[in-house]
């Protein structure tokens, strides 16, 4: 009999030659478990993403409810659709009043392309600035703004006009200039090995888009709702956006996206041309139903004041000879262990003691922690012991 993992690697398209080829049949808040009944902890949340846990009850209960009324009806943006208004009106109560107008698409990089358009449309520039080892998505025009070289040369020829700076290097800010649409730039630099923008840099930042009329781009694709112990990762930095990019969290493991701008600028999509940012399954009704339960949940709970102190237990709890640094905010952090294959072997190592962690698409020396905002100090504090554990085993 062929297993499961035959059929994936023969019927599946493959991102990697080492996929992790780990077969889950059913998941509960932060456990993921084998057919076997092998357990795991969910160290990553999916990359940010069940940020509630798995088969958290409100958000599947939403779901199902609206399963039982429609599933799509009609391409995004023609039909008055009850999920998509309620969120829609719940997400811009939580934002600042300027950011007051929401696109829904289906994930980060369609986020990250909607608002790029948006932003060359309302001003009628070209030309983006991003940072270097930024990560904002794979498609083109995303993929456009990433900073590594290696991770995009083979899908050149890419979008022209985009130049990449440094990130908290201040002098740099002088590459924004009258021809420039708009800077893009992640509120945390998370794939860049969890890199933080200094608070007076981010000040800077936006006081220089201001003057020179440049649009300010944040990804908040893996900071939002309450990740770094903020509702948004902005928050920590006392500013406001010009449009802002959410995904991951957002559908509490459900598919969704939205960029939120003002409505004055949002609206130049209605015209010339007509249409000029469309999506077939934006926003879908079942989607938009569990990502309100979700983000109600993590608002009305006292979940993010929480985060803090949980990231304290981690830091107190990771104690090895191995670790040299752990650097992050709140729930998103990276734990330097020195070397590539340190942080391969722990992967592996962990797979064996019962927990998923993986490293950064351009940061080879750390390893990610980003469980479920939900998980308990108890929790992590077990958790910690079998990264211990793990880290013996190097």
């Amino acid at each position: 009999m062929v297993s499961k993992r035959e059929l994936f690697l023969n019927y599946l398209g493959q991102t990697s030659e080492s996929p992790y080829l780990i077969e889950i049949e059913k998941a509960d808040g932060i456990y993921m478990y084998s057919p076997e009944g092998e357990k795991y902890v969910d160290l990553i949340s999916g990359v940010s993403v069940s940020s509630l846990g798995h088969n958290f009850k409100p958000v599947v209960d939403a779901a199902k409810a609206q399963m039982d009324k429609h599933l799509h009806l009609m391409v995004y943006g023609e039909f008055v659709q009850s999920p998509q208004v309620d969120l829609a009106k719940y997400l811009v109560n939580l934002l600042p009043k300027s950011l007051n107008s929401v696109y829904f698409v289906n994930s980060g990089s369609e986020a990250i392309e909607g608002a790029i358009k948006l932003a060359k449309r309302v001003t009628g520039r070209t030309k983006m600035i991003a940072f270097n080892n930024a990560y904002h998505g794979s498609s083109h025009g995303a993929l456009s703004l990433c900073g590594n070289e290696d991770f995009k040369f083979a899908f050149r020829p890419l979008l022209p006009e985009v130049y990449q700076i440094n990130l908290n290097e201040y002098s740099q800010l002088d590459e924004i200039d009258e021809q420039t649409a708009c800077v893009v730039l992640e509120t945390i630099q998370a794939e860049a090995g969890v890199q933080i923008p200094q608070k007076e840099y981010f000040k800077h930042l936006a006081q220089k888009c201001k003057e020179k009329g440049a649009l300010l781009i944040l990804d908040e694709i893996q900071t939002g709702f309450g990740r770094t112990g903020k509702m948004f990762g902005f928050q920590n930095y006392d500013i406001v956006p010009d449009i802002v990019c959410f995904a991951k969290a957002m559908g509490g493991g459900m598919p969704i996206g939205a960029f939120v701008a003002p409505k004055y600028i949002m609206d130049s999509f209605k015209t010339n041309p007509v249409l000029g940012h469309i999506t077939t399954f934006g926003g879908h009704p079942v989607s938009a139903a569990a990502s309100l339960a979700a983000i109600k949940y993590i608002n009305e709970s006292n979940l993010v004041e929480l985060v803090v102190e949980k990231e304290m237990i981690f830091r107190q709890n990771l104690k090895h000879e191995l670790i040299s640094e752990i650097r992050g905010n709140g729930l998103l952090l990276a734990v330097e262990i020195g070397s590539f294959q340190n942080v391969l072997k722990l992967v592996k190592a962990g797979i064996e003691v019962g927990f998923i962690t993986d490293w950064f698409i351009f940061h080879d020396s750390a390893f990610r922690i980003a469980p479920p905002l939900n998980i308990s100090n108890e929790q992590i504090i077990e958790v910690c012991g079998l990264i211990i554990e793990a880290l013996n085993r190097i």
